[in-house]
């Protein structure tokens, strides 16, 4: 049956680059969200425009609340979980060897990593994350876990499994050969890629090619996955990576991978031209459904190839300041043309609601040094959380705004829910200027919500049922 949401709508109609956010944003402080009983928007507009024959239609009344667009997550760690916050020493390549390979190689267990998946979906519905980019566990019974809650609690997911050939004693267990890594990702896209609906363009289920980073596969490996790739990549299947996180100089992740390959640039690995020199070994893994994390330090000519070829961003700035990692560079990088959107980077990362990533985001581009530093204007905090993560998964036709016709993904936020969220609703400073006022609420509104705020997470127009609550005794 349709439904009418009313509520405080926010959104970005049609399809803007970040530099046009703010012109594409929709206020609509008493608005009204028509669902069809197919699951996709019929109307969003204000509430007394709503069509007469949706006059007796039933209404789930949210004000004060807000109706967002579901929040996008195009990086995030299954098989890290419950690692978020483990201390263990140094930066990214210390971090993995000390906290993250022996964190993940505990998925062995499929008991552990029911469990895990479990919560890694509780965590995501209760944060009001729609869809995400996910990078799987090395081990098939924990992906089929990962893949059959998914299905279960209705979320929209791309994962892959973790693909590792080589790498230190402690991915010992994470490591399989080269045959047996193209073999599972083979398995994984037969029995995965859009088997909720036997559709991929319908799926909510999707599974991507997913090597660790460089420095975890070998030249062969890199082959072997373009060939791979070149063969499923008209069924839909995506790519996801890591790039340029690191730059401690002489022993960081960019120095170590052009000394391992003796490559010119990072992105020369994933874009076929792995072999010494830059020479090109293999099928290109770029293009429109890759996404590949961080970006930190990429040169100038990685970004625009990047553009060219349609490849996203998953810009991760909490794991980046828990790492040492750097900040990405803003102007420089939007400069190029390529898409941007956010990922929590869990386990990196610690915190799982995308509004805190946004919220971190724009205190480290204010932080830039001169003339670097900008200030982040809200619409493009709200496109880089919802429709920039969209359009990285190559979805933007089927969600991510509230245009009419796209499937109904969103989020109601309450404030009432949290307190100091309220009182920067309710009680902050606005500009006379409507306009101006209009970017403060929703600025407060992404800089303050947390878990507590979200009242609902929707796909396709279904309510998702949040984690129960824990009792005690």
């Amino acid at each position: 049956m349709a439904r009418i949401h009313l509520g405080h709508i926010f959104h970005l109609a049609g399809a803007p680059l970040v530099t046009e956010a703010a012109h594409a944003l929709k206020s609509i402080a008493e608005g009204a969200l028509v669902i069809e009983d197919d699951g996709t928007i019929a109307f969003c507009g204000d509430r007394a425009d709503v069509p007469m024959r949706y006059r007796s239609t039933p209404v789930s009344d949210h004000r004060p609340g807000f109706l967002l667009p579901g929040f996008v997550d195009t990086h995030v760690h299954f098989p890290q979980t419950f690692t978020g916050d483990s201390y263990n020493g140094g930066q990214l390549l210390e971090w993995l060897d000390q906290c993250a390979f022996p964190s993940e190689a505990r998925f062995a267990d499929p008991g552990f990593a029911r469990r895990a998946a479990v919560e890694f979906c509780d965590r995501r519905i209760a944060s009001g994350t729609t869809a995400a980019m996910v990078f799987g566990s090395a081990f098939p019974q924990a992906q089929d876990a990962l893949f059959s809650e998914t299905q279960r609690r209705g979320l929209r997911m791309v994962c892959g499994r973790g693909i590792q050939t080589v790498g230190p004693r402690s991915a010992a267990p994470l490591i399989t050969s080269e045959a047996d890594a193209i073999s599972l990702v083979r398995d994984e896209i037969d029995k995965w890629h859009g088997a909720d609906t036997r559709n991929p363009t319908t799926a909510l289920l999707h599974v991507a090619i997913s090597p660790r980073f460089a420095l975890s596969v070998t030249p062969q490996t890199l082959k072997s996955l373009g060939e791979l790739y070149d063969s499923v990549r008209h069924r839909g299947v995506y790519v996801h990576s890591h790039i340029s996180e690191n730059n401690r100089p002489g022993t960081g992740e960019i120095d170590e991978t052009k000394k391992t390959y003796q490559v010119d640039t990072y992105l020369d690995t994933y874009d076929g031209k792995f072999l010494p020199g830059s020479q090109e070994g293999g099928p290109s893994m770029l293009g429109k459904r890759t996404i590949l994390a961080h970006a930190v330090h990429c040169e100038d000519s990685e970004l625009d190839r990047m553009s060219e070829t349609g490849t996203s961003i998953a810009h991760c700035p909490i794991s980046q300041q828990f790492l040492g990692s750097g900040t990405l560079p803003w102007l420089r990088t939007i400069r190029s043309g390529v898409n941007i959107a956010v990922g929590t980077d869990i386990g990196g990362g610690d915190e799982w609601p995308i509004p805190q990533v946004l919220n971190a985001a724009f205190k480290a581009h204010m932080s830039e040094p001169d003339p670097a530093g900008v200030s982040l204007h809200p619409a493009e905090l709200l496109f880089i959380g919802t429709l920039g993560g969209a359009r990285a998964l190559d979805m933007e036709d089927r969600f991510g705004n509230f245009d009419v016709g796209k499937e109904a993904d969103f989020v109601v936020v309450d404030p009432t829910r949290t307190p100091a969220l309220n009182a920067v609703i309710a009680h902050g400073l606005r500009s006379a200027d409507p306009t101006m006022a209009r970017n403060q609420t929703l600025f407060g509104l992404l800089m303050r919500t947390r878990e507590t705020s979200i009242a609902g997470t929707y796909v396709q127009g279904r309510r998702l049922q949040p984690p129960l609550a824990k009792t005690k005794g």
